[in-house]
């Protein structure tokens, strides 16, 4: 099978594409044939070392995929194969075969096609994650949603609107914004024509937002913090923008407002029947078509180096999507 390969930590023309032997399934594991692979931040964070996670030389990146189980192990009984799936399997995405434990698979309806499956998973169970269970969002309140799109931005702009808040996205063109408009914001901030701070100011009329999710860091994280309502709730994402701040603690101590981690990963671990439901919750949304994935650009596996650079660059609009011919 085809697979891409990271053999040292480097930007994305540093990897390589080879042929390697066919994975084989371990008790409780299935072999599943990739269809589509979404692309994602973490992708780009890992393969240059920076990410939490530094899997041994050589490893493929990629997270999320859909497709049909292909082999199944001792002890499943739970899947056969031939089953549509999709599969957060944490690496080995970007590939014409993965191998993963039955615990990380979801039934895949026919009704949802393999591009949109594998763009659903990391950011709506982040977005969902952090709406649902760390910010408590309630009908009414205002959402100001930065980096808002990109995929996961969309996805929460998309989930705030489904959970009743007045949101506001902020992105960094007005090409970028009209996107967010159709995925359901009220309002819009473009950060690189307009003051951040005085126009949350103008659309909350002084009073603030109740909810920030940002998932920038940088310059961005301060002077939203300081435009969060009293009680407001912080989000904390992670750092795209690139340096993580340093916040005065004094703010939220003056705005009585609570700054948040949101970890979805390590949610997985310690929480996994919360997650579970509300992947459950989520795949029923998608089924229903209430939520679908913005899916700006697909490419074939070999252009991998070339879908991970668009992502740095911000030339995607949502997700991109990885597809193989198998």
């Amino acid at each position: 099978m085809k697979a891409v390969l990271c053999k040292e930590f480097g930007p994305p023309a540093t990897l390589v594409i080879e042929d390697i032997a066919s994975p084989a399934p371990g008790k409780g594991q299935v072999v599943v044939s990739v269809k589509a692979c979404g692309v994602n931040y973490p992708d780009i964070l890992i393969i240059q070392g920076k990410y939490q996670l530094k899997p041994p030389f050589p490893f493929s990146p990629g997270s999320e995929v859909s497709g049909i189980v292909k082999e199944v192990g001792a002890g499943v009984n739970s899947v056969k194969a031939g089953d549509r799936v999709i599969a957060f399997c944490g690496l080995g995405g970007f590939a014409e075969e993965v191998v993963t434990e039955t615990t990380k698979l979801i039934p895949l309806p026919a009704s949802i096609d393999f591009a949109t499956a594998a763009g659903f998973t990391l950011v709506y169970s982040t977005a969902y994650h952090a709406l649902k269970d760390r910010a408590q969002l309630k009908p009414g309140e205002t959402l100001l949603v930065l980096g808002a799109a990109g995929g996961v931005g969309l996805a929460t702009v998309e989930l705030g609107k489904l959970l009743g808040a007045r949101v506001i996205a902020a992105a960094s063109s007005d090409e970028k914004l009209a996107v967010c408009k159709q995925m359901g914001a009220d309002e819009t901030i473009n950060y690189s024509a307009e003051d951040l701070r005085e126009r949350i100011k103008a659309l909350t009329n002084g009073s603030g937002v109740d909810v920030v999710f940002d998932p920038l860091g940088g310059n961005f994280t301060e002077p939203v913090l300081r435009s969060v309502a009293w009680n407001g709730r912080f989000l904390v994402i992670g750092f795209v923008a690139g340096d993580i701040p340093r916040i005065p603690l004094n703010l939220p101590l003056l705005k009585g407002s609570s700054i948040v981690g949101v970890f979805w990963g390590s949610f997985t671990e310690h929480e996994p029947k919360r997650n579970q439901q509300n992947l459950q919750e989520l795949l029923t949304l998608l089924a229903q078509g209430k939520i679908k994935p913005h899916i700006s650009a697909t490419y074939p596996l070999e252009r991998a180096a070339e879908a991970l650079n668009d992502l740095v660059n911000r030339n995607v609009i949502g997700k991109a999507v990885l597809l193989t011919t198998t």
